[in-house]
């Protein structure tokens, strides 16, 4: 999840300073962070397995699918910030992490509206905006990098708990905060969204002047 505004913003916003050596010395394939990614990558079939095991809707399987979606989050939160502090960013880690970060909630959205448990709007408004987004980080990459929001933050926090909730068999009470839960996911999700897309047009408008600028001054100086 993140770009995204979670750990993989964390990564692409790492400058090459950070890396051990500068631009032209890229850490190894093989860090933490990058198992980290790959591992997320591995559970990806393994959850959907889990999640439509016994029917779909036998809560032991649903339960141990949740463990799986648990430890898919709990390692998208790591990942990118501890590249990001060890100097460990890497080409694979820019594009890999979001990848993975897609392809667990995607899976998991997917899913649930296959069986039933979700409404597929939700899981198309929240597939369209993640997938745009991240299109539209690298729309503008060349410009510069968008950083993650707070509200990002809060999305990506919120949709994840949200969806894990409606992953597990849950009656009463809890089956309504969940519905309430994804309410405000999708809320954030929206607003956030429209928040990047603001972002990115300030972002290109300001690299694109600045480039003019640039054009501009070597002009005068190739006249001089």
């Amino acid at each position: 999840m993140n770009q995204t505004s979670g750990g993989g913003a964390a990564r692409t916003g790492a400058s090459s300073a950070s890396q051990p050596g500068g631009a032209g010395d890229e850490p190894g394939l093989w860090n933490i962070p990058n198992l980290l990614t790959m591992l997320r990558l591995v559970i990806v079939p393994i959850f959907a397995a889990l999640l439509f095991a016994g029917g779909g809707h036998d809560p032991k399987w649903r339960a141990l699918a949740w463990a799986s979606f648990a430890i898919a989050m709990i390692t998208d939160l790591y990942d990118g910030e501890l590249a990001r502090r060890m100097g460990l960013v890497t080409d694979f880690g820019k594009i890999a992490d979001p990848i993975a970060d897609k392809a667990i909630m995607g899976t998991a959205l997917i899913g649930l509206s296959v069986l039933g448990d979700l409404a597929w709007w939700v899981t198309v408004v929240i597939l369209v905006r993640e997938i745009g987004i991240t299109l539209m980080r690298f729309w503008v990459i060349r410009f510069g990098v968008i950083p993650a929001s707070r509200g990002g933050k809060l999305k990506t926090l919120t949709q994840g708990i949200a969806v894990g909730m409606y992953v597990l068999i849950l009656t009463g009470p809890l089956a309504s905060a969940r519905w309430w839960l994804m309410g405000a996911a999708v809320v954030l999700t929206v607003g956030s969204g429209l928040d990047y897309v603001r972002q990115a047009v300030v972002l290109r408008r300001a690299g694109l002047a600045a480039r003019a600028g640039q054009r501009a001054a070597n002009g005068q100086a190739g006249t001089a």
